[in-house]
């Protein structure tokens, strides 16, 4: 990477980010290198639950229903299914109402509550008004990739409602040099984790709620980017998919979405603390 690249005004905000991150994730480096937390220093005590879009931002939208909604309404439900199921945790909601919140606010609370995971829900959709893609996806932050795909630039695009986005965002884009010297210095602590934790996730999709699911793929979606911990992006359905946006609307496939998500993250929290 030549260093002429670099812009040198983003220099300062960058390594003052670095600095914040280390000290407020200090948990992390005591870790080894793959991934495996050193038996009781590590205990997995908050989790950030980020309701994707929300008022001026709807998000994509099916027949008779917007993205907004239906994440809100997971996302709900999950918080309370933690609360009954899993005590001790610190639950933080990016939103709880139906309001716009900036990308970049949402991983300030997120980093700003040192929190230990970011699960971020999601509908998906496909160009066609009516899809024939159906299922679930689950998206980690791919800092090997380049170029912005399908699924990214549509979580992206909110930004260009925000004010200010050049400024806030430091030129965002998929030749944004300290974007990447950001994820090579330090997300390969919590990328190993993403992935694990969106597998636990695919998996309780597909054997125990028999969905079709696409897997785990790596993305260059901000929101992701940009929070100092773990961050999975959950994509619940395709909602311009007639049967898809029937289930995304139901109690039931709520339901059952919530509770596929919450028994991944029991394991996954288990895994770490070593029970």
């Amino acid at each position: 990477m030549p260093a002429t690249c670099i812009k040198s005004t983003n220099i300062p905000a960058f390594f003052c980010f670095i600095l914040c991150f280390l000290v407020a994730n200090s948990s992390f480096a005591q870790q080894t290198d793959n991934s495996k937390p050193l038996a009781g220093h590590f205990k997995f005590k908050t989790l950030i639950i980020d309701a994707g879009h929300g008022g001026k931002d709807p998000g994509a939208h099916g027949a008779y229903s917007k993205e907004k909604n239906v994440a809100l309404s997971i996302a709900k439900k999950l918080r309370d299914l933690v609360n009954d199921e899993m005590a001790g945790i610190k639950i933080v909601m990016t939103r709880s109402t139906d309001v716009f919140i900036e990308l970049h606010k949402r991983t300030d609370i997120a980093n700003s509550n040192n929190g230990n995971l970011f699960i971020s829900i999601h509908c998906n959709s496909s160009p066609q008004k009516r899809a024939t893609e159906h299922g679930t996806l689950l998206l980690v932050y791919g800092f090997h990739r380049s170029q912005e795909q399908r699924e990214a630039l549509r979580e992206n695009a909110a930004i260009y409602i925000e004010k200010d986005y050049k400024n806030k965002y430091n030129g965002y884009g998929e030749d944004n040099v300290v974007n990447t010297i950001v994820l090579n210095a330090f997300q390969q602590k919590y990328r190993k984790q993403s992935i694990q934790f969106g597998d636990l996730i695919n998996r309780e999709f597909k054997k125990t709620d028999g969905r079709h699911s696409y897997g785990v793929k790596e993305q260059g979606v901000l929101v992701l980017a940009q929070s100092g911990m773990p961050a999975v992006l959950v994509e619940t359905g395709f909602i311009n998919n007639p049967a898809d946006e029937d289930y995304l609307n139901s109690n039931d496939g709520q339901n059952a979405i919530a509770r596929s998500i919450l028994r991944s993250l029991k394991e996954y929290r288990d895994n770490l603390e070593g029970r």
